[in-house]
């Protein structure tokens, strides 16, 4: 769900401390910033947290531990963060057992750069959000389809 509504990418979810996600109340937050040691590109961004995702996170969040905020929101079998090749096996694994075919770790990521488009969001403001820094990189990740395209010329 992190990266289907938060456009987040493998490495960065694998990055993910529980303080940055959650107050030390545990009360998830409504945004949070991505370091640059946690992003692909070496830049800061803010990460917004939709209701949906704030509600499953909640859930994720009823039985954690506070007290040390440092530790990974997403702990692998040895306790540690996960590297972000495994979180890519991670989810390739996960896909492939609910009969995706050809998704990969970013498909949550084009899904939610696609859907954000396909709601009017603007391609400056995707770009921001999936933290690119040319809207030429944004663009290649929206899919088009004709159902799309029917719709758009009707638009005339």
């Amino acid at each position: 769900m992190v990266s289907f509504f938060a456009g987040l990418r493998a490495k960065e979810i694998a990055a993910l401390k529980l303080g940055d996600v959650f107050d030390a109340d545990g009360r998830v937050r409504e945004q949070f910033t991505l370091e640059s040691d946690q992003t692909k590109g070496g830049q800061r961004r803010s990460v917004f947290i939709n209701k949906r995702l704030a509600k499953a996170l909640d859930d994720y969040g009823l039985d954690k531990n506070f007290s040390n905020l440092e530790r990974p929101l997403f702990e692998s079998q040895k306790g540690g963060h996960f590297s972000p090749n495994t979180m890519c096996q991670l989810f390739l694994d996960i896909l492939k057992n609910c009969g995706f075919k050809d998704a990969s770790s970013h498909s949550g990521r084009r899904t939610y750069i696609t859907r954000l488009a396909n709601k009017g969001v603007g391609v400056r403001l995707l770009a921001a959000l999936a933290g690119h820094s040319h809207i030429s990189t944004t663009q290649r990740y929206i899919d088009v389809n004709a159902d799309q395209m029917k719709e758009a010329v009707e638009l005339l």
